[in-house]
């Protein structure tokens, strides 16, 4: 049985025309599928509203105790449901989630090495059985970027590492085709082009991008993210623009398709 599971960026969501195409697009897939979502730029916004600082260290949030409250609010709450209704309007059965309900995605507070990033979470377990439950109710999970640890902690959790580890848990059950869905055409070998699509990435032409710098910073760990899941049994990766998630899906010609 196929599984889509789609990962959609935060400067998607930002973007209102981008984000309700999208979830159009996604509304109209047939057959099981589950979203996860980044955060956006809102969480700062509100931050500001609330007199909290945004503390950045290469492009990643420092996460203390004052902006978890935020970003947990604003993710869970603000972000997912907004998500969550206009999926309900358009025919889907949305059931918007963080790691936290029904136990579905465990995290560890990632270890202070160079940098202490606060109440940042590491994945360590997902609940795939509950997950295929929602599934086979005909409800589609749409996950916010926030786990949670043992010691009841909220945790912020990059998007990206989330889509990777649920791929990889439903990928004993199911033919799992995962798709990174963002602001770009897929991974381009020039950035400042954005028509340099990299149509396959191996590891080998990976490590060549990455060692002249045409791929860096944030694209480093989504590709990491990628190749980590097909090595764990997900079948398929694409990354590719949000507006294109169909043609991604039915064609699987579009973007750049990560290949070991």
């Amino acid at each position: 049985m196929k599984l889509n599971i789609i990962k959609i960026g935060g400067n998607v969501i930002d973007n209102p025309r981008s984000c309700k195409q999208f979830l159009e697009d996604f509304a109209a897939l047939e057959g099981s599928k589950i979203l996860i979502h980044g955060g956006g730029k809102v969480a700062t916004k509100i931050a500001v509203k609330l007199d909290v600082e945004t503390k950045m260290v290469d492009g990643r949030r420092i996460t203390d105790l004052p902006m978890l409250e935020v970003v947990t609010m604003v993710y869970g709450g603000l972000v997912n449901k907004q998500i969550v209704a206009q999926l309900q309007a358009l025919g889907c059965n949305a059931l918007g989630l963080t790691g936290a309900d029904g136990g579905v995605i465990l995290a560890k507070k990632r270890a202070v090495k160079d940098i202490d990033y606060g109440y940042v979470g590491d994945v360590e377990k997902v609940n795939a059985p509950l997950i295929d439950n929602f599934l086979k109710n005909d409800l589609t999970p749409i996950f916010a970027p926030l786990t949670f640890d043992k010691e009841g902690n909220m945790l912020n959790t990059n998007a990206d590492t989330q889509a990777s580890s649920v791929a990889v848990a439903m990928a004993e059950q199911y033919e799992v085709n995962l798709i990174y869905c963002f602001e770009k055409k897929g991974v381009l070998s020039n950035p400042d082009d954005d028509d340099s699509v990299i149509p396959q990435l191996t590891p080998s032409i990976y490590a060549d991008y990455k060692a002249s710098g045409a791929i860096n910073a944030g694209m480093i760990p989504k590709l990491d993210n990628a190749f980590a899941a097909l090595q764990r049994g997900v079948a398929k990766v694409t990354i590719c623009h949000a507006d294109e998630l169909k043609q991604a899906v039915a064609e699987g010609t579009r973007g750049t398709q990560i290949i070991l």
